[in-house]
């Protein structure tokens, strides 16, 4: 399903300057800062996949960088939770006094490490966030925020990722909010297998028409 892009650009957020990339298409129902994983970046093929796909379903799009060069260059950074939903924060409050998005609500999708992040940041944030995926994430490094989460969130696992599976079920119980953990038969964590990133995009869709439209 093609729709006419409205906007596409490269953006700069806050202090430290990071990079993003902003895409608007027409009619945009809402919009979905991503936070990607540990090693990752806002080039990261599979989340820009699920970007695009996003885009054709009238979903605004912000992909960023998590931390500069010269952090990520320091691997302490890449797992410094706190740091990256900071940064997290900062983009959401980007997206809110930005005149082109601040009228769309709000939605986050996190990957691996990031999905802690997006939480944390999720919790902090409160009504400002209407919805929460996480594709292969690692939400128990949420630790005491998750109970702080009042953003519905579901939180999707492959059916092959052993251990990160338990993880996510410590999560889910550990939450108050409405929350779904839903497993993807035959997928490992990074969903290469055929047909498992797409089941991804068609259940986050489906969590976003509901809750974020």
């Amino acid at each position: 399903m093609a729709v006419d892009v409205l906007e596409e650009e490269d953006v700069t957020i806050g202090l430290p300057a990071l990079q993003g990339s902003l895409v608007i298409p027409s009619g945009a129902r809402g919009i979905v800062i991503f936070a990607h994983g540990s090693g990752s970046s806002r080039l990261s093929p599979r989340n820009r996949y699920v970007a695009d796909v996003l885009n054709e379903n009238r979903y605004a799009t912000l992909l960023f960088d998590l931390l500069t060069e010269a952090e990520a260059s320091d691997r302490r950074n890449v797992f410094d939770i706190s740091l990256l939903a900071r940064r997290v924060q900062m983009a959401v409050n980007w997206t809110l006094e930005e005149p082109k998005t601040a009228d769309l609500t709000l939605g986050l999708f996190g990957a691996s490490t990031g999905a802690a992040a997006a939480l944390v940041a999720a919790a902090a944030l409160g009504p400002a966030i209407s919805a929460v995926v996480s594709r292969g994430g690692r939400p128990d490094l949420a630790k005491e925020a998750l109970g702080g989460v009042t953003a519905p969130t579901l939180l999707i696992v492959g059916g092959d990722d052993i251990g990160v599976i338990e993880l996510n079920e410590f999560a889910a119980r550990h939450m108050t909010c409405t929350r779904k953990l839903q497993i993807v038969p035959g997928a490992g964590h990074l969903f290469e297998e055929p047909g498992t990133l797409d089941r991804v995009i068609a259940l986050s869709i489906s969590w976003y028409d509901q809750y974020l439209t």
